[in-house]
């Protein structure tokens, strides 16, 4: 039997059609990366998969306690519904932006040793979140049928704002993932990060809530959009006014390839920086 030998050809790594290429000519390492981190996340747990159901849920129960009774924010439908249906895609969105932007450094030992195409450490922990949406969505239309809220056509669309936001949080995994291995305060300030985003996107409040004056930090944020879209989506009230959401993804769109744009460049040097 021949051993197979791989050429590795400088001229052509760093390139962007070279980098979707490897993607999928790997994407059963892909595949495994995705698994593992899986298994790993759930290994040795008591309850298993059921964090996916528990994490949302609590943090909504916190949120329904000081927003909901505290100070009492006005909500369309009854506030655990309106926050757990945000929560369910931030929660994806925030875990995987916190695990795919230090995937180089958490890496660093196997970049060493044999050669693949090191995006796709940051892009499967982008992709293993993607469990615990589906079965905190499944626990979220549980929890509408028990508010006597059904379920409408609208949504068979959830898969728009959760296809966007896997698209953000890649780009910005992608590219925080490779400024993170040169520059390594950047973990320190990602965390901090992600909870002042939180604030600033309408998750646990209704935009309406939020002055005049302040709405165009909404405005700017495409995730704000997209959290809409699928709180539209879930309860069925649908979407009037598709341009935000437009914005929203052409804005994730633009992100996801600058971000795979800088980490195709900047991965012939990870290995000498990590």
């Amino acid at each position: 039997m021949e051993d197979k030998v791989r050429i590795i050809d400088a001229k052509k790594t760093g390139s962007l059609s070279h980098t979707i290429s490897e993607i999928w000519e790997y994407r059963e390492l892909l595949y495994f990366f995705v698994w593992k981190e899986i298994k790993i996340r759930y290994k040795q747990t008591a309850i298993g998969a059921a964090w996916a159901i528990l994490q949302p849920l609590l943090t909504m129960v916190i949120f329904w306690f000081v927003f909901g009774t505290i100070l009492n924010v006005p909500t369309s439908v009854p506030y655990p519904i309106f926050a757990y249906s945000g929560l369910v895609l931030w929660i994806y969105f925030s875990t995987a932006l916190n695990l795919s932007s230090n995937a180089i450094l958490s890496n660093s030992n196997l970049l060493t040793k044999v050669y693949f195409p090191r995006i796709l450490l940051p892009l499967s922990l982008c992709l293993v979140g993607l469990l615990d949406y589906a079965i905190a969505t499944v626990m979220l239309i549980i929890l509408m049928l028990l508010f006597n809220i059904m379920p409408t056509l609208w949504l068979l669309l959830i898969f728009i704002p959760l296809i966007l936001s896997i698209l953000l949080v890649s780009g910005l995994g992608f590219w925080l993932s490779a400024v993170s291995a040169k520059y390594r305060d950047i973990r320190y300030i990602i965390p901090f990060f992600v909870q002042l985003l939180l604030f600033v996107t309408p998750i646990i409040y209704p935009p309406s809530s939020i002055p005049d004056n302040l709405s165009w930090i909404i405005t700017i944020n495409p995730l704000a959009a997209i959290i809409d879209a699928q709180r539209a989506f879930v309860l069925g009230t649908g979407i009037t006014n598709w341009v935000p959401l437009g914005i929203s993804a052409l804005v994730s769109l633009a992100l996801f390839f600058f971000g795979l744009v800088y980490f195709s460049r900047y991965e012939r040097q990870l290995a000498d920086v990590i």
